[in-house]
C-alpha cells in the first residue's frame, strides 16, 4: 500500500523517528486531556460556573492547548508534505457531515434492528429536549475529544507513521497509540490536580466502574473505524473522521446514558446486547468508509490505465 494520499512508495525515514512522533501526537492528547480537565475544573470553581458552562471551560482548554502544537509542528513544511487532512476550510463542514450521516446512519440501522429483535427497549421521546441536548453535547465533543483527538492522531501521528510505513501498519499503530492517551491523561490529571489544590481522580485504564477489557476493545474498533474515516475519499477527510467521532459519542451518550444525562430519550440493553450493537454499528461504518476508499482506488485506476487518446466515460456511465 502506498503511504502517500496521492500515492507512491512509501518515505523511507527513520522508523524510530517515525514512531517517536507519532508517540509525541498521542503524548500531546494526554497532556492536554489531563491538564485542561484539571485545569477547568478548577477555573470553573473559582469563577463559580456551573451546568453547561462548567463543562464547556475544560473542553475549550484541552483542543486550545493541542490543536495548536500540532499545526505549527507542520506549519513550515510544504503542502504536499503536510498531510493531515484538514483540507480546505471551505471543504470541511461537508466532509464533517459525511462522517455523522454515515455513521448516524449505520446506527439507526444496526440500532432500529437490535430494537426488532428486542434487545433495546426506548423511553417516550422528548424531541425539543433531545435536540437541544445534541446541539450542546456535539460543541462539547468537538473541542473536548474529537477534534483535538483527531488532529493529534489521526491527523499528525497516522501522517508521522504513513511517511515511513504502509497503510495497515499505520492503521493499526495509530490505533495503539490511541489506547495509550486515557490512561495516560489520568495520570497527567492527577498529578496537574494535585498541583492547583483540587481532589486527583482515579488513575486506570477506563473510566470508572467499565471493564477494562470491554473499555479496551471497544476503544480499539473505535480507533480502527476512524482511521476509516480518515482515509475515506473526499477533501478534508480529517474531518469525515471529526463528524463520526461526534456522531459516535452522540449517541451512545443518548443510548446508554440518556436518562443521567437528561438528553430527552434513552434507551435500555443487557450488557451483551449492549455490546454486540455498539461494536457492529461501528463495524458497518467502517465497512462503508473503507468500501468507498476501495471504489475509488479502482475507479483512479481504471482512469490511468485508459490508453492515450480515449476520450473519458462520463461519471453516469461508470
Amino acid at each position: 500500500m502506498s503511504t502517500t494520499s496521492g500515492g507512491g512508495a512509501p518515505a523511507r525515514g527513520s522508523a524510530v523517528r517515525a514512531w517517536g512522533r507519532a508517540l509525541l501526537g498521542g503524548a500531546v492528547m494526554a497532556g492536554a486531556l489531563g491538564a485542561g480537565n484539571a485545569l477547568g475544573e478548577a477555573l470553573a470553581r473559582t469563577v463559580g460556573a456551573e451546568g453547561y458552562l462548567r463543562q464547556l471551560v475544560p473542553a475549550v482548554l484541552v483542543s486550545t492547548l493541542a490543536v495548536p502544537l500540532v499545526l505549527l509542528w507542520w506549519a513550515g513544511r510544504p503542502a504536499r508534505l503536510r498531510p493531515l487532512g484538514l483540507g480546505p476550510l471551505s471543504s470541511a463542514p461537508r466532509a464533517f457531515l459525511r462522517g455523522v450521516a454515515v455513521t448516524g446512519s449505520c446506527a439507526v440501522v444496526v440500532l432500529g434492528a437490535g430494537t426488532a429483535l428486542g434487545w433495546v427497549r426506548w423511553s417516550e421521546p422528548d424531541p425539543a429536549a433531545l435536540v437541544t441536548f445534541l446541539a450542546r453535547n456535539a460543541v462539547v465533543a468537538v473541542l473536548l475529544e474529537a477534534l483535538p483527538e483527531e488532529t493529534t492522531l489521526r491527523g499528525h501521528a497516522w501522517a508521522s507513521l504513513r511517511d515511513r510505513f504502509g497503510g495497515v501498519l499505520s492503521a493499526l499503530g495509530t490505533t495503539a497509540v490511541f489506547l495509550l492517551v486515557p490512561a495516560a491523561s489520568t495520570v497527567v490529571q492527577a498529578g496537574v490536580s494535585r498541583a492547583v489544590g483540587g481532589a486527583a481522580p482515579p488513575m486506570g485504564l477506563a473510566p470508572g466502574g467499565q471493564d477494562p477489557v470491554a473499555y479496551l476493545v471497544l476503544l480499539g474498533v473505535f480507533g480502527l473505524t476512524l482511521v476509516a474515516a480518515r482515509t475515506a475519499p473526499g477533501p478534508a477527510p480529517l474531518w469525515t473522521a471529526i463528524g463520526t467521532h461526534v456522531a459516535f459519542l452522540s449517541v451512545n451518550r443518548v443510548l446508554f446514558e440518556g436518562a443521567a444525562r437528561g438528553a430527552g430519550w434513552s434507551a435500555e440493553a443487557g450488557p451483551a446486547h449492549a455490546a454486540v450493537l455498539d461494536l457492529g454499528y461501528l463495524a458497518v461504518t467502517a465497512t462503508v468508509f473503507v468500501g468507498a476508499r476501495v471504489m475509488s482506488s479502482r475507479g483512479r485506476g481504471r482512469i490511468q490505465r485508459r490508453p492515450t487518446g480515449v476520450p473519458e466515460i462520463p461519471d453516469i456511465e461508470r
